[in-house]
């Protein structure tokens, strides 16, 4: 057993925080931290996952569960390494970026992506010790039921963080309702629980996170989904009629579509720090009474994006990147026979909307009145009431054609726009 001198570490710590550390050891089995984003529960859980790494049994896996290998990197590995969180704690960690494994204070620990059902065959047949899991919400229900059934040493132990999401989550109904019954223990954190957060810090995380998310992310709150996707929508404040001189072509996109409209857009970076969707074109094959072939798309979207006016007498861009709707492989095919390259968009619905969301309620994204079509979609686009209730983020299907278009682009290109505005965001938090 390795001894830790945790001192330095604790002495940084809120008395909720430390309270959470030294209580996994009181916890039967399955220790969660749930709250508000940047509220400390994930720097505790990872100290207090330290601990539990170096009281180990030797027999049975230790293992790290994320959506993905890239986001247990940035969001565990990469804060135990950091010297400002841990300090000498950090260089007991070794791990090669894309590695499946690290090793923390001499043990092998196994790094497990989950984010679709298949995933519980990546640890089916196991025998695990130690389990660690990152955003427990968004990992399938199938699986953490079969990483709890994995548990079969003496005093295994499963530590997990999340955000919060609808009431009608399996991890709130079987779990945090019932921790008594299942042998688990929960602990909920506000923004106030983290002491090393500076004011101003506070105040750009409570106006980045609004509607749904300021209720869950701000205030810790499971909550439905309801009401207006993008409620912060002001037309006055989010509509402009001139353009500022564009620096960097970011994107066009296309939300494809036969029966439904094909929607494309073109999104710019202002000389103000400010992203700008400037254009759309759009065919709707129900008002023009006819469908068109992908190959006849392709035509129109280059024809469209050479074409466009932007301005002193100039046509046509070339933008970093094409995005495509990700159903329309076929489409980007096509593209790539006409001689342009384009890339299928993250279809990440829920964090998508959450980052068109906070770059508007933070005025870092702007309309050009002359699209029109995507202005008129804004006001009417809603939560889905009954999928809610069971428990679903989802919208509304209907008239949100340009609204697909620009999560798609706005959210598959953040690496791109996220360290030149003029406010640096955290919309992927």
């Amino acid at each position: 057993m390795t001894t830790l001198n945790l001192e330095p570490a604790l002495r940084v710590m809120s008395a909720k925080q430390i309270r959470s550390i030294v209580g996994v050891e009181d916890t039967p089995q399955i220790a969660l931290w749930a709250g508000a984003v940047s509220s400390g529960k994930t720097i505790a859980s990872l100290l207090a996952f330290f601990i539990q790494v170096a009281a180990a049994p030797d027999h049975g896996l230790i293992v790290i569960v994320g959506r993905t290998l890239q986001t247990i990197e940035r969001n565990i590995i990469e804060p135990l390494e950091s010297s400002h969180l841990f300090g000498w704690l950090g260089t007991l960690i070794k791990h090669t970026p894309g590695s499946t494994t690290a090793v923390i204070l001499g043990r092998t620990v196994h790094l497990i992506g989950a984010n679709d059902v298949r995933a519980e065959g990546r640890i089916r047949g196991s025998t695990i010790a130690l389990a660690y899991v990152d955003e427990a919400t968004l990992i399938p229900q199938s699986f953490w039921m079969m990483l709890l059934s994995r548990l079969r040493v003496r005093g295994a132990r499963l530590l997990a963080t999340t955000n919060p999401d609808g009431p009608g989550h399996w991890l709130r109904k079987d779990f945090i309702l019932k921790a008594g019954e299942v042998g688990a223990r929960h602990w909920h954190f506000t923004l106030d629980d983290n002491p090393s957060l500076t004011r101003d810090y506070v105040d750009r995380l409570k106006a980045q996170y609004v509607g749904l998310w300021h209720r869950r992310f701000i205030k810790g709150e499971w909550c439905l989904a309801q009401g207006a996707v993008y409620d912060m929508w002001d037309s006055d404040r989010h509509v402009v009629e001139k353009i500022p001189p564009i620096v960097r072509w970011v994107a066009a996109g296309a939300d494809y579509g036969t029966v439904n409209p094909f929607h494309a857009g073109l999104l710019g970076l202002g000389q103000d720090g400010r992203l700008y969707l400037t254009h759309e074109w759009r065919y709707d094959s129900k008002r023009e009474l006819r469908s068109l072939t992908d190959a006849e798309y392709s035509v129109r979207f280059r024809g469209w994006l050479n074409g466009v006016d932007i301005g002193g007498g100039t046509r046509g861009v070339q933008p970093d990147y094409v995005v495509i709707d990700p159903s329309a492989a076929s489409f980007r095919v096509q593209l790539k026979d006409h001689g342009l390259n384009s890339v299928l968009g993250k279809n990440e619905v829920v964090p998508g909307i959450r980052t068109v969301a906070s770059l508007l309620a933070t005025d870092l994204l702007k309309i050009s009145a002359d699209c029109p079509e995507i202005i008129n979609e804004f006001p009417g686009y809603s939560w889905d009431d009954k999928k809610a209730e069971k428990g679903d983020d989802e919208p509304v299907k209907a008239e949100d054609h340009g609204l697909d278009m620009i999560r798609y682009i706005v959210h598959t290109t953040q690496s791109t726009w996220r360290n030149h505005l003029r406010e640096r965001v955290l919309v992927a938090a």
